[in-house]
């Protein structure tokens, strides 16, 4: 059985941690396309909602841009048709993600280097000035 609820924007910012105006911004750009709103006007989120939060949220922390994801929306609203389409655009984003995770590694490497050689230098100093 699936349960229906609705989330006001300030018990969704609370759940996420992501600010009101954020999430104001993603809906006027086009980035959750399903936000719905009562008789006054406010802003009513559901399980769907928030699925599309935690998504449009973990892309551009991976770096997708923006324009890339109201392409993704617009694609998802156009169908089934284009599932292809955004498989392909999900594929070409996970090897991006994947090429700055392997220059990440790389780079901690060196820095662990770096690391390793202050350790060494530190215990030949620390001998050093040991006097008996």
């Amino acid at each position: 059985m699936k349960v229906y609820f609705m989330l006001t924007i300030s018990e969704v910012t609370e759940l996420t941690g992501i600010a009101a105006p954020t999430l104001r911004y993603y809906e006027k750009e086009g980035l959750l396309p399903h936000v719905k709103r009562n008789e006054n006007g406010k802003r009513l989120y559901d399980e769907e909602d928030l699925s599309w939060i935690h998504f449009v949220t973990a892309l551009r922390a991976t770096g997708m841009p923006i324009a890339q994801i109201q392409k993704y929306v617009y694609l998802y609203k156009e169908g089934d048709s284009t599932i292809s389409e955004r498989k392909g655009m999900m594929l070409h984003h996970k090897k991006e993600i994947e090429k700055s995770i392997r220059e990440l590694y790389f780079n901690l490497d060196k820095i662990n280097y770096k690391l390793a050689l202050y350790d060494v230098l530190e215990s030949q100093i620390a001998r050093t000035n040991i006097k008996i």
